[in-house]
């Protein structure tokens, strides 16, 4: 802050002023007019004295940020053309992330070993912060980029060589993440998570990477396969992308292998789902410190293990010594309802020696009988409207019996659709059963506690097809698809961990859309002005990161603080 003095013919005047930049140009800004020299005169015995003390006492306000400002317009004048006032702030609170978790040391590594022409540390972060806040293609998330309050420093041209270096650095880039979150928050690695899900492409053609496969989502387009690690917390590990039509069966081992050599880790608990549970993987994680907890069909089990688990003798509750018998849980459900009763027995087959738990639980059985009972009303309305689809696992057209016959009931070409009533009664017969099989012998309630948890992996691959929009997927090149799925994947990991400093308060939804709604109004040599509603959510997250935007004008200086302050590894 500095005195300005502007001599006229017929008086002389006062100002506060300061300098500030517009549009990269040094100017000056009047803050405040203190006077003129006849004015003040009137008013105060020492006008040299009072012009450097008000000087001095606006110098300190601007520096605590307690200055009153006041923005002059003219209503009759038209806004400027082409020029952006509102600014995304959200990513802030990523790019604080994005630098504590040394992503840009990532990139300058890369860096120097390709000798870039442009800054790949600048595209990167706009990649990952565009997938969170303005999930679109590559053209849109350049476009998008320019909207936050520090513009991205490249050109659309970048982008896609960026990608093509990425994907070949992709093992560098998970094993370095990994080595960098040690440093910043540990990493919960004694058990790991692992699943599978399959990404559809808009291109019709097979090549590459890109293949017809089965569809989770019974699609009928290419697809890729992904397979991704969770550690216990929550927090994504590793991925690996596979050729759509790949069994992921066959997915675990080799990046199981990949943790082994590139993360140093040795001893863990793989935690799967019944999909991904072949003898092969068992057995794999049964050796050298591995350990292995997986949901067990009881639809495969071999016949005599199938009449253990489905037997009425022999069920127990935690912390009780009683042994129940399953008639008489089901003569009382009331009292029974919201108690999960358990078996368990050791086997040896193949040079495998696993333990199943068995549960059952009544209300788990009533799940069961409502979801089918709906299904089974969904295949009669296909049997009546005649609109009989494929039979698929899980589906309710898999309950619609075909019958061939002629009028007097041989068999012939005329066919006849109707319920399949034994489907119907073999299913009921697994009704409130669910199994896991593991190597552990550890305590029945720990083993279910961990199995449970396998909820949250699943939810990352919904998080990933429905927030953060990562399918269709409509790059054509392989290394292109690859580079897609790691910033996805790199998005997933700062977005995991911001959940975990929010705790359980918020939603994914709710945290993604107050982010991209955190806009700030510019006005020009003197700050940004909140647009956002002010909230629960927006206070957990400033108090979370350690800065503000919620001052009614947050100060030019203020905001450089900020900037600096979420591009440092250390807050």
């Amino acid at each position: 802050m500095y005195l300005q003095t502007v001599k006229s013919k017929n008086a002389v005047s006062f100002y506060a002023a300061r300098t500030v930049y517009e549009n990269g140009k040094k100017t000056s800004k009047i803050v405040e007019k203190l006077g003129t020299e006849a004015e003040l005169s009137k008013r105060v015995p020492d006008v040299k004295a009072y012009l450097k003390q008000r000087i001095a006492e606006l110098t300190e306000k601007e520096e605590q940020q307690t200055r009153e400002v006041i923005v002059k317009f003219a209503q009759n004048e038209s806004i400027e053309a082409n020029a952006q006032k509102s600014f995304n702030g959200g990513y802030l609170f990523l790019q604080s992330l994005y630098y504590e978790m040394g992503l840009d040391r990532i990139c300058k590594q890369i860096s120097k070993k390709y000798e870039f022409d442009y800054d790949l540390n600048s595209v990167l972060s706009r990649l990952i912060y565009g997938r969170i806040l303005f999930p679109g293609s590559k053209l849109s998330t350049m476009k998008e980029a320019s909207h936050l309050l520090e513009p991205p420093a490249f050109e659309l041209h970048h982008i896609y060589r960026a990608l093509e270096v990425l994907a070949k650095e992709n093992d560098f880039i998970q094993a370095e993440l990994y080595r960098n979150s040690l440093e910043v928050m540990g990493r919960n690695t004694n058990i790991l998570y692992y699943d599978c899900t399959n990404f559809f492409f808009e291109i019709e053609e097979e090549d590459g990477l890109r293949q017809y496969g089965i569809s989770k989502e019974h699609r009928p387009n290419p697809i890729v396969e992904l397979g991704m690690f969770m550690d216990g917390d929550g927090i994504p590990l590793a991925f690996c992308i596979h050729p759509g039509n790949t069994n992921e069966q066959l997915t675990l081992k080799p990046l199981e292998k990949k943790i082994l050599r590139d993360f140093g880790s040795r001893s863990f608990v793989i935690c799967t789902d019944a999909g991904l549970s072949s003898a092969a993987n068992r057995k794999f994680n049964s050796i050298q410190n591995r350990s292995f907890i997986t949901v067990q069909s009881l639809k495969k089990m071999k016949a005599y293990q199938q009449e253990w688990a489905l037997s009425d003798t022999g069920w127990r509750l935690c912390g009780d010594s009683r042994i129940y018998d399953r008639k008489d849980i089901l003569k009382d459900p009331d009292t029974y309802r919201d108690r999960v009763f358990y078996k368990e027995e050791w086997f040896l087959e193949d040079g495998l020696e696993q333990r199943f738990i068995v549960t059952f639980s009544i209300q788990y059985m009533e799940y069961l009988q409502q979801l089918r009972e709906r299904q089974i009303q969904r295949a009669q309305k296909a049997i009546d409207t005649g609109a009989i689809g494929k039979k698929r696992a899980n589906d309710p057209n898999r309950f619609v019996g075909q019958f061939y016959f002629t009028e007097d009931g041989q068999i012939a070409e005329h066919r006849e659709f109707s319920l399949d009533q034994d489907k119907i009664k073999n299913e009921a017969v697994y009704d409130g059963f669910y199994c896991v099989a593991t190597n552990l012998d550890d305590p029945v309630d720990l083993i279910l506690k961990t199995n449970r948890r396998r909820w949250e992996i699943e939810e990352s691959f919904r998080l990933l097809k429905s927030e953060f929009k990562a399918r269709p997927v409509y790059l054509s090149r392989d290394d292109r698809i690859l580079a897609h799925f790691i910033t996805c994947f790199l998005s997933l990991v700062l977005f995991r961990i911001l959940e975990s400093k929010l705790g359980d308060a918020f939603t994914a939804s709710q945290i993604t859309q107050t982010l991209r709604g955190m806009n700030l109004y510019n006005i020009e040599g003197e700050g940004y002005i909140p647009t956002y509603t002010r909230d629960s959510l927006t206070d957990a997250l400033h108090q979370a990161f350690g800065f503000r935007t919620d001052y009614r004008i947050n100060s030019l200086s203020s905001m450089k603080k900020v900037f600096k302050a979420t591009k440092s590894s250390k807050h």
